[in-house]
């Protein structure tokens, strides 16, 4: 069978195994997030935090709510790591240093996972399961409350009350993460993925010596790592590591874990607002562009020119034999299109416009599916911005889902999809044209442009993958990554839950003769080409600079 062939199958029986469980979960997060009944054991949880879960909240009640829980996590993971020399389990790994603690916190607590460590020469048991492993599941249970409360916005009306944070995030984790990290950690331990508390030991001969290697509970940290779009890794190989993936079909549901949650929120989205093809008109954008972006990819990294890619048979370098170019590609798209960053290939020895590929997918604000609930709301975002344009092109009152989308509205779409581009951009810029910074880079030119405009893509757009090149582990780049992740991942959420706020406080507009019918064709074309041309050309002068110069000088 050929490579190519091989790649496309894998990405039939990716798409076949999505759209089963499509409605099924779909349904199932509905009923989550409207259910009135609390379960014994959130009741236990809701007594401890002091909450009351029937208690509905307003924008604001709900952004601080977000809030302080993240900002409770930061301080904890924080102390945790500060003081890991002191705890048991910590297989003898000294504390962190401070730099470094503060960017891991913030990455953790904002669904990012940027590491700048080598996770099995760094954080002992206790850090990895009490703190990272718990963020994994809490971060991805915010994503989703936040997304819930912007379809609440679009579903309720002559109300600002847009449901109760606690709640949502105690089900969240209980009802949707938890038991399918459960039914995920025995496949991937079926599939020969390591769960244990061993401590480290030497294996094998390497060079005259032997190889430290640390076990751990790495498949239950490894499913929820994908499946909250979290990345990241126990093991600084990341997902191309044997004991994190060892194989082709664990790197098929390892991509599954990914994108089934994201894609499955508009069945979720279409079932709140009472019209499930509103929720397929969603699916369908985010499905085109994923769909085409997987194509662009394999096709780059498959047919390069070149005399080494013909005898390679494509661009290998960097890719694991045992998924070869279409798993690599697979995997690579769908972790830069949603806001994973788990990585099973070197992202920095992709071709140059596979490169850009990667860059681009995480520019457009990783919405096609996107992150865990930060996909659903980014795409309803454009959304917004898409009726709007529309609106002005025939004249008329831009309305979505029987809410008009005045003034106030546009503004806050506005700000929502301004403030990552600003935090990417300035970032890039005065690493650029500060002095130090620049010693990080591994390669000069075009290539090393591109390593730090990767990393504060996926910084503030919260994904946490990068191009391997780039030194890290500076106290600039751990402090300024920090502060893009945590202003990528809150300032937006701001804007979404005040956007939220003013469209249920609004009196549904009644459809006429000449509403835009947002569940139709036209409207998936209308706002797959204002993501496009929006997002694209914000970055394309930077896109320029870095992968589209490699990929035309190549």
């Amino acid at each position: 069978m050929s490579p190519v062939l091989a790649g496309v199958l894998q990405l039939l029986a990716l798409i076949a195994a999505l759209a089963l469980a499509y409605r099924p979960l779909g349904d199932h997060m509905a009923r989550v997030y409207t259910s009135t009944k609390h379960l014994r054991v959130e009741k236990w949880m809701y007594k401890a935090i002091g909450a009351d879960p029937d208690a509905e909240m307003r924008w604001t009640a709900y952004l601080r709510g977000v809030l302080a829980f993240s900002a409770a996590g930061v301080l904890f993971l924080y102390l945790l790591q500060r003081l890991q020399g002191s705890l048991p389990g910590s297989l003898g790994f000294r504390s962190i240093n401070p730099d470094q603690a503060f960017n891991t916190a913030a990455s953790f607590v904002a669904n990012t996972n940027w590491q700048s460590y080598s996770g099995e020469q760094a954080m002992g048991h206790v850090v990895q399961t009490a703190g990272l492993a718990v963020q994994n599941f809490v971060s991805a249970a915010v994503g989703i409350a936040v997304a819930v409360a912007l379809v609440r916005g679009f579903a309720r009306s002559r109300t600002g009350e847009l449901g109760n944070f606690w709640a949502d995030l105690v089900r969240g984790v209980v009802r949707i993460l938890l038991p399918i990290s459960v039914l995920g950690a025995l496949v991937l331990v079926a599939c020969g993925v390591l769960q244990n508390f061993s401590g480290i030991h030497e294996v094998g001969q390497f060079l005259g010596g032997t190889q430290p290697w640390n076990g751990g509970a790495i498949a239950t940290q490894e499913v929820i790592k994908l499946l909250g779009t979290n990345g990241g890794g126990y093991f600084n190989a990341n997902s191309a590591h044997p004991f994190e993936n060892p194989g082709p079909f664990s790197n098929l549901f390892e991509v599954f874990l990914i994108l089934v949650i994201p894609f499955a929120l508009t069945r979720t989205f279409g079932k709140m607002v009472g019209s499930v093809r509103q929720g397929y008109a969603i699916l369908a954008t985010m499905a085109t562009i994923w769909l085409g972006f997987t194509a662009l990819m394999m096709w780059t990294e498959f047919h390069h020119g070149g005399p080494a890619f013909d005898l390679a048979g494509g661009a290998t370098e960097g890719k694991e034999t045992r998924f070869g170019i279409g798993g690599s590609s697979i995997f690579a798209v769908a972790t830069t299109l949603t806001s994973t960053g788990a990585v099973n290939s070197f992202h920095s020895s992709y071709t140059g416009f596979g490169g850009g590929i990667e860059l681009l997918g995480m520019q457009l604000g990783e919405i096609a599916p996107g992150g865990v609930g930060s996909g659903l709301y980014g795409m309803l975002v454009m959304a917004v911005i898409a009726v709007f344009i529309a609106g002005l092109m025939v004249g008329r009152t831009p309305e979505y889902l029987g809410k008009k989308i005045g003034t106030r509205e546009i503004k806050l779409a506005a700000c929502y999809i301004l403030i990552t581009p600003a935090l990417v951009l300035g970032f890039t810029a005065v690493s650029m044209a500060l002095p130090t910074p620049k010693d990080s880079m591994l390669n000069s030119g075009a290539h090393g442009f591109s390593e730090v405009l990767y990393a504060f893509t996926s910084g503030a757009n919260n994904n946490g993958s990068a191009f391997g090149g780039l030194s890290a582990d500076t106290t600039w780049f751990n402090t300024t990554i920090g502060l893009a992740m945590l202003l990528g991942r809150f300032l937006p959420m701001v804007f979404v839950l005040a956007l939220a706020g003013s469209l249920a406080g609004q009196t549904p507009i009644p459809k006429t003769a000449g509403t835009l019918r947002t569940e139709k064709p036209l409207f998936t074309g209308l706002l797959a080409g204002a993501i496009m041309i929006i997002t694209g050309l914000t970055y394309f002068p930077a896109l320029a600079l870095g992968p589209l110069a490699e990929g035309l000088a190549s």
